[in-house]
């Protein structure tokens, strides 16, 4: 499983590989019992500190995603499936994340990006 990490649209590292994780397992890519790279492995393959990686996986363990089988690695929990709820929503936070910034970039503000938004639901299709 490759993770991409976009250091140009203002989200933390962290956050990004976090749900790229949770969206690997919730659609499948990441199946119960899979192993994951090494912390030191996947800093070196995303090139960030490997504090970031530990971060992340330490975070997902908390939450009953991941498990560290003693001197084996991180694997993906055989316990903890994600709700459909949840595989929705990660998706459409990338979605959300990706229109906020490329609107930002594009010279909107906050305002105008949710009156343009309400201008368009009220007339679907243009």
């Amino acid at each position: 499983m490759k993770f991409e990490i976009d250091l140009k649209n203002g989200i933390p590292i962290y956050i990004q590989l976090k749900k790229q994780i949770k969206y690997a397992i919730a659609s499948g890519k990441l199946p119960p019992n899979s192993q994951l790279p090494t912390v030191r492995q996947l800093a070196v393959d995303l090139k960030v500190n490997v504090n970031t990686i530990s971060r992340v996986y330490s975070e997902l363990k908390k939450e009953g995603v991941l498990i560290t089988k003693q001197g084996k690695g991180t694997f993906v929990s055989k316990k903890k499936e994600i709700p459909l709820f949840d595989r929705n929503n990660e998706r459409l936070d990338q979605l959300i994340d990706r229109l906020f910034i490329e609107a930002f970039e594009l010279g909107y503000n906050l305002e105008e990006l949710i009156e343009y938004m309400q201008r368009r639901c009220g007339t679907p299709g243009k």
